[in-house]
């Protein structure tokens, strides 16, 4: 928790009320964002992934293992993603506080980033992870760690997971004709040739806080701490809306809620093309060396 005078929580509303928040910054303008990759180790099958801002580092890794399908969904591989909160992030997340926080951002980009229970709407297409239907798939395993943070963290490990994806590659399987009935087919796993995983349709997450009158984007901690309720909206490149998920104990009207969809729309558009941006210039920097 955020400790703050009530000089200081004046001046922060007062900021956001005449658009020109304390670090400068307009209510919907975004502070920068850096990417680092590391390539895949063939063996291992997974990248990592940091995404620094302006006080906030974060690092993502993702492995990917052969798995079998859900009875419920047999065409469909399976994603799962775990975040970790360093308590050398902030004093919050030492003990039961880092681990309530912990599961609340899983829940969240599993809500924002893979739709609901059937699949449905989920930014990331699961049917791009199937091998051999109902038999064999791919298991990927998202795991973020909170190194340091300065509010707005969905929506960092949201940019944190899509330029980790950008960077997975997924080994080819071949798999063995002759398998009949439930017999599980035999499979042959390349070291050499990798499937590059598809990003292009996956959302980034606009989180749009709404401290007073005025809502804003990419809060910092200070300003969390005056919030009344955040809505975050993961948006695609289409502009079709992923998943949505609210935080606050205050009531949104409808309105209001559509207006931040309208906004988070509009965001988006810069925020995808300057993460694109970053992500290319990793992978370039990574050519090179």
């Amino acid at each position: 928790m955020v400790g703050l005078s009530l000089g200081e929580k004046h001046f922060i509303q007062g900021g956001i009320a005449q658009d020109l928040r304390t670090d400068g910054r307009k209510r919907l303008t975004y502070r920068p964002i850096y990417v680092r990759n590391w390539s895949y180790t063939p063996g291992k099958w997974f990248s990592k992934s940091q995404d620094g801002g302006h006080r906030c580092y974060f690092q993502c890794e993702v492995q990917a293992e052969l798995g079998k399908p859900s009875s419920l969904q047999p065409d469909k591989g399976k994603v799962s993603i775990y975040v970790d909160c360093s308590p050398t992030a902030a004093p919050m997340f030492e003990g039961r506080g880092g681990e309530e926080l912990s599961t609340e951002l899983s829940v969240s980009l599993q809500r924002c980033l893979l739709g609901g229970k059937s699949g449905a709407g989920a930014g990331i297409d699961l049917s791009s992870l199937i091998v051999v239907e109902g038999k064999i798939c791919w298991d990927l395993y998202i795991d973020c760690l909170v190194v340091c943070s300065d509010g707005n963290l969905l929506d960092a490990l949201g940019a944190a997971i899509k330029a980790a994806l950008s960077n997975t590659g997924i080994p080819r399987v071949n798999v063995a004709a002759g398998a009949t009935g439930d017999e599980q087919p035999e499979v042959d796993i390349s070291d050499e040739e990798f499937l590059q995983f598809d990003t292009s349709d996956i959302p980034v997450i606009v989180t749009l806080t709404k401290v007073g009158r005025h809502h804003i984007v990419d809060a910092t901690s200070e300003e969390e701490s005056q919030m009344s309720s955040a809505v975050s909206i993961s948006v695609n490149r289409k502009g079709h809306i992923c998943g949505l998920t609210k935080r606050g104990g205050a009531g949104l009207d409808p309105s209001i809620i559509l207006d931040m969809i309208s906004v988070a729309k509009h965001v988006s558009e810069q925020l995808i093309n300057k993460l694109d941006s970053e992500i290319a210039a990793a992978e370039a920097g990574e050519d090179e060396s």
